[in-house]
């Protein structure tokens, strides 16, 4: 089940809600059984309360029943498969969760024990997603193969990438590993409650983050929010200006975001747009033969790796990938006209024939961002104590080509996960006493 976003304050308002009155004798005789396995009475009480805390849209007994139901085929499953969870993955999955309503796990317990929700309810719930992502992982993602294709569309213009809204944001970005996952939940969830100035958010950044805005205090441009991961762009949504998002996990990194202004913009800025493009320079201008040597280039590249591999000379294929407002005015004349992998050779330059291709066009730079798009140094100094600064990290350059791999997969691990639930449930017995 997903639930959606909250802040502390909705959530000590939840506890005031008036919860649903359950029968009080009988509370661990079973409700609905699934396969065998008995939901209680109990366990649906405590469901509907936590439900009801969180304000998740529905009629609480209903999702609460649905939700546990799919618990137990989860869990089934799970245990079919040999999936098991050690202690440590709970409690950094639990953290997680508390660290949503910027909480610590023992602040999230308390409030919640306050609206009758027992420590126990929360951690079954917190292990039955934790148990099913594990066994979706371990079971579809070797059939999933994403394609350098599939990146380059979900990048391009034409897919919108970098359309509508856009939002001014400060990032830091938290690296982890399994070791250290729990460890930096529970640092990012101690800075979400205490960086809410700019000042602090920035002196944070450079301390903590790996991202390359970090030498920015965090701050990047205005961002179409297409170009941020969905789950990013859910925490932001519930945001207003000046407040810091929980921690979001970005997979191998743990995010903070500070809002610092939205518009709600729909076309694409031409000041996010970016083009990957290559030249060759063929001797002799616009005569047959220059002109012979152009066609036979197109003839054999498909894509702008093949210039590499179709022209001999060293060095002769130009290529680079700039902000469109920073690339030479004939040339981004000749680009305009052009699709990605399009061949122009209108252009002439020192008594040479230009061979002119457009790799990709692309929208995922912040407004504001280096007009050449060059990788960050590995081997900057950092401040002291601050993590190696990684380039693949952070989003004011747009998604990496990895987080765009990383969120075209987790899109389709969805899909099998909610194909698979389906499946379980109709070959399921469930049935009430």
């Amino acid at each position: 089940m997903r639930m959606t976003f909250l802040r502390p304050i909705a959530l000590v308002a939840g506890l005031a809600l008036p919860l649903p009155a359950l029968a009080q004798s009988g509370k661990f005789s079973p409700v609905v059984v699934v396969n065998d396995s008995a939901v209680t009475q109990y366990e649906l009480e405590q469901r509907i309360r936590f439900l009801t805390l969180l304000r998740v849209p529905g009629d609480p007994q209903t999702e609460a029943e649905k939700g546990l139901i799919e618990d137990r085929l989860r869990a089934q499953a799970a245990k079919a498969e040999g999936i098991t969870l050690s202690d440590q993955q709970i409690a950094a999955g639990m953290s997680e969760f508390a660290g949503r309503a910027n909480l610590e796990t023992e602040q999230f317990l308390q409030a919640i024990g306050q609206g009758g929700v027992a420590p126990e309810s929360f951690r079954d719930f917190v292990k039955s997603g934790l148990a099913w992502r594990e066994l979706v992982r371990a079971k579809f993602l070797p059939k999933i193969r994403i394609t350098e294709a599939e990146i380059d569309r979900a990048l391009s213009v034409p897919a919108q990438r970098g359309s509508g809204p856009r939002v001014l944001i400060s990032e830091i970005i938290i690296p982890t590993t399994p070791g250290t996952a729990l460890e930096k939940q529970e640092l990012a969830t101690e800075l979400a409650g205490k960086i809410g100035s700019e000042a602090a958010f920035a002196a944070a950044a450079r301390q903590y983050s790996a991202a390359p805005s970090r030498a920015a205090g965090g701050q990047i441009g205005w961002i179409p929010v297409t170009n941020l991961p969905p789950q990013a762009r859910q925490v932001l949504a519930g945001l207003g200006n000046g407040q810091v998002s929980p921690p979001v996990p970005l997979g191998n990194a743990i995010g903070l975001f500070r809002l610092r202004g939205i518009q709600q913009g729909a076309e694409i800025a031409p000041s996010a747009i970016s083009v990957d493009y290559a030249q060759v320079l063929i001797p002799g201008g616009r005569t047959p033969a220059a002109l012979a040597e152009a066609e036979r280039l197109r003839g054999e590249v498909d894509t702008c790796d093949d210039l590499y591999r179709a022209v001999k000379a060293e060095g002769a294929v130009q290529r680079e990938t700039r902000a469109l407002g920073a690339v030479p005015g004939d040339v981004a004349g000749a680009l305009a006209a052009l699709d990605d992998n399009e061949v122009s050779t209108a252009l002439t330059r020192g008594g040479s024939l230009v061979f002119l291709m457009l790799c990709k066009r692309s929208a995922t730079l912040a407004q504001g961002s280096a007009p050449v798009l060059t990788e960050v140094s590995t081997a900057t100094p950092s401040p002291e104590g601050a993590p190696a600064l990684d380039p693949t990290l952070g989003y004011g350059q747009g998604p990496s080509r990895a987080q765009i791999r990383e969120e075209l997969t987790n899109q389709r691990l969805a899909g099998f996960a909610d194909g698979y639930l389906a499946e379980l449930k109709a070959n399921a017995i469930i049935r009430k006493p």
